[in-house]
């Protein structure tokens, strides 16, 4: 089959023919129908995953069971599924002992888990064995394309408004209107709540405005301005416009670390009302488990939530990775293996 490989840190990515894999016993062969591109494949190709190469990258994966191998139960040949960074715990070092989940957001913090494009293959390829358990299956209403990016990006934020225990009458602040916070600010606005966008590109204010947004600042003082929110979601790893962001964020607000950053730190500025006294908290999110997963999948099925998306084949792989490594891909980008 054809795959996307890495073949070392920060080497160009290569097209090549390695051999088709077949399901082993207790997964499933999806024959890979869009597979959605994250910056983690940036920061896996750079090294960040660690010694991992040759590794074919691509955790958004999407596509149709072909084949199921023995053991399987609730998973069938014709199946159209997904799967997602994180397939499976391993069920047996100390953390997996104290028998969290093997799925889901407990699966992430099991030092041996599977990873679908570290420890196993990714979906940047025409197949892919995926862990059954690890995989959903995708409402009708959805196509292959819009499902993609749903399986991170749709999953990460819709699991950051959850964990942010939203009430009603609560208001929403995003910020990042990049490949995140573009579905976020349609999950927020979808679940009915007040919706702010927070960026400093003024070409993304009438954008946000689109996505459902209903009132669009720059920065934390207008948000202040505005009456604040109760949540910010921050799906940005420019954490210093989050930490700024904070100035509009109201008594008993929480603030929902989403984006990623290995490099630097998230702080709490001094100055004004401590942040205790304010009794405002600081939530960690990531995916937060299947039902969440199945959850975001259901709205992106009833056309209430649709990714913005650039689509390309295997062979356009090295453009597709100079546009994410750049910035120039402002959304999310797909490949669709089979696609001529």
């Amino acid at each position: 089959m054809k795959a996307i490989v890495m073949t070392g840190e920060n080497k160009p990515w290569e097209v090549q023919e390695v051999p088709t894999p077949t399901a082993e016993p207790g997964q499933v062969l999806v024959k890979v129908h869009a597979s959605g591109m994250c910056y983690t494949d940036v920061w896996a190709t750079q090294g960040a995953g660690g010694d991992i190469y040759p590794q074919t990258p691509g955790h958004e994966v999407v596509g149709e069971i072909i084949e199921v191998g023995a053991g399987v139960v609730g998973r069938q040949v014709g199946d159209r599924v997904g799967t997602t960074w994180v397939q499976q715990a391993c069920g047996r070092c100390d953390y997996c002992r104290q028998n969290f989940p093997l799925t889901g957001q407990t699966a992430m913090n099991c030092p041996n888990a599977r990873t679908t494009g570290f420890a196993a293959q990714g979906g940047h390829a025409e197949y892919i064995a995926i862990a059954a358990g690890g995989t959903v299956l995708l409402p009708a209403g959805i196509d292959y394309v819009d499902a993609a990016p749903m399986m991170c990006a749709g999953y990460t934020t819709w699991s950051g408004l959850r964990d942010a225990n939203l009430q009603p009458g609560e208001r929403v602040a995003v910020i990042g209107i990049g490949g995140l916070g573009h579905l976020a600010i349609q999950l927020a606005k979808a679940s009915g709540f007040e919706t702010i966008a927070i960026t400093h590109s003024p070409d993304k204010h009438d954008l946000a405005k689109q996505l459902g947004a209903d009132h669009v600042v720059s920065n934390g003082q207008e948000l202040a301005e505005l009456g604040g929110a109760d949540v910010l979601l921050v799906t940005t790893n420019a954490f210093d416009a989050a930490e700024d962001a904070m100035t509009g964020l109201r008594p008993n607000g929480r603030v929902v670390l989403s984006g990623l950053d290995f490099t630097q730190p998230f702080e709490i500025a001094s100055g004004g009302v401590p942040f205790h006294m304010m009794r405002q908290q600081v939530i960690g999110s990531t995916h937060g488990g299947q039902h969440y997963l199945s959850e975001v999948l259901e709205l992106a099925g009833t056309g209430k939530v649709k990714p913005i998306t650039e689509t390309f084949t295997l062979d356009q792989a090295t453009d597709a990775y100079d546009r994410l490594e750049s910035g120039k891909m402002r959304f999310r980008g797909v490949f669709t293996p089979h696609q001529a």
